[in-house]
């Protein structure tokens, strides 16, 4: 079969960051660290696990991260070349190990691609894991599979940019009648900001902030919505068809980013000037999730988070440079980093995140499938992810691919 597999080539590394500056479409040439490739179908590590017949692989923003070169090299430590980019699934089961139980071939699921303990084969958990905590598992690089914190991220598993993949039968969900294949598909990104929020709520008559529209942005605010908190919403995007969408999910307000004096207004913030540098900030937002991850977003969430507030830090930051960190003890403000998903809290009982996402669509409550903007063949991947590379144009938002 086909698929789009990263490789770990220092030289090609190093040319293609080098001239992908000038030139993004270098990482997805011959000089990138990308490949289209004919490549075997991975096998059933044990017989507990099925393999997964595509229907849609999402493009995510981490992926296009990791193909930019964007990431923080040290994350490298806990990944295994080549692998099959994608996490983003939704598919059918096409091949279930004697040992499966509970799940039938044919049947239509999403995959919770977190590869903790017991998708590894533990019987003893870690820490992380015994609290529901997966996706900080303490055992990345240990087990029956080869390195790698999710799927899409490790050679064993294969990932969604192919037209199949191998999973565990713990990472199964099965996807409600009510829900369709786009809906289930935003499912993921939809689980890391429930995530997000249910571990950081914001307070009942706050504002909350929430930096970035693109689909984690967006499905903050869906999140938000979704749950019943009827705290004002602020929202920094950057286009205006962004903005449009913010709004439709529930945002209260929309405002441009680099913007101070809009900001500061809209959240009842005063800016005081400094000799050199950005104003510091009095006041502004109780919580803000920060779901960019550049130099100049996690500054405007570090001012722009209220004295003793909490900023949650969604936005995959790898290696910022030139902020000011005084705000942080000056404000006394609580940095939080979210990732991913897991078990959470949810009206008194304790329920899988990604189960929860499913829950709300299937109740109506959240219908992210409008999202889902843009469809390319696997083979139209350069033409897919340079479009992606240039969302304001095409106004895209979820791209994916799509196959039969």
């Amino acid at each position: 079969m086909k698929a789009l597999q990263f490789e770990d080539n220092i030289p090609r590394y190093v040319l293609s960051k080098v001239l992908g500056r000038f030139l993004p479409s270098i990482y997805w040439s011959h000089l990138g660290c990308l490949r289209y490739r004919e490549v075997p179908e991975p096998p059933l590590p044990r017989p507990d696990w099925v393999r997964v017949r595509v229907r849609y692989g999402g493009i995510c923003g981490s992926d296009l991260n990791t193909i930019t070169l964007h990431d923080s090299p040290s994350l490298s430590a806990y990944t295994s070349f080549p692998f099959t980019i994608g996490h983003e699934n939704v598919g059918t089961i096409a091949e279930s190990g004697p040992a499966v139980k509970g799940f039938t071939p044919g049947e239509r699921v999403v995959v919770e691609p977190v590869l903790g303990c017991v998708v590894r084969g533990f019987d003893d958990l870690c820490p992380a894991c015994a609290q529901g905590n997966p996706a900080i598992c303490e055992r990345r690089t240990e087990g029956v599979i080869a390195a790698g914190p999710l799927t899409g991220y490790c050679a064993s598993t294969g990932g969604s940019w192919s037209p199949s993949f191998v999973a565990h039968q713990s990472q199964l969900l099965r996807i409600p009648e009510e829900v369709s294949d786009e809906n289930a598909l935003m499912s993921e990104p939809f689980s890391v900001a429930l995530h997000a929020v249910l571990r950081n709520p914001p307070p009942e008559k706050g504002t909350a902030l929430v930096l970035g529209a693109g689909v984690v942005g967006l499905c903050l605010v869906a999140a938000l919505r979704a749950l019943g908190y009827s705290n004002r919403i602020v929202v920094a995007a950057k286009h205006p068809f962004q903005a449009e969408w913010a709004h439709h999910y529930g945002a209260d307000q929309v405002v441009r980013p680099g913007d101070d004096a809009t900001l500061a207004e809209a959240l009842s913030a005063q800016l005081h000037r400094p000799t050199l540098g950005k104003s510091l900030v009095s006041g502004g937002a109780e919580v803000v999730y920060e779901c960019v991850g550049s130099d100049a977003s996690l500054h405007t969430a570090i001012r722009f988070t209220r004295e003793g507030g909490t900023m949650v830090v969604l936005g995959l930051a790898a290696t910022p440079r030139g902020i000011d960190w005084a705000p942080i003890w000056l404000k006394e403000i609580a940095v939080h980093g979210s990732y991913t998903y897991g078990f959470e809290t949810w009206q008194g009982r304790r329920v899988r995140t990604m189960q929860l996402a499913l829950d709300l669509m299937a109740e109506g409550k959240a219908d992210l499938a409008p999202l889902v903007t843009h469809r390319f063949r696997l083979e139209d991947y350069r033409k897919a992810l340079t479009m992606v590379s240039h969302k304001s144009r095409h106004h895209l938002v979820k791209a994916v691919f799509a196959f039969d």
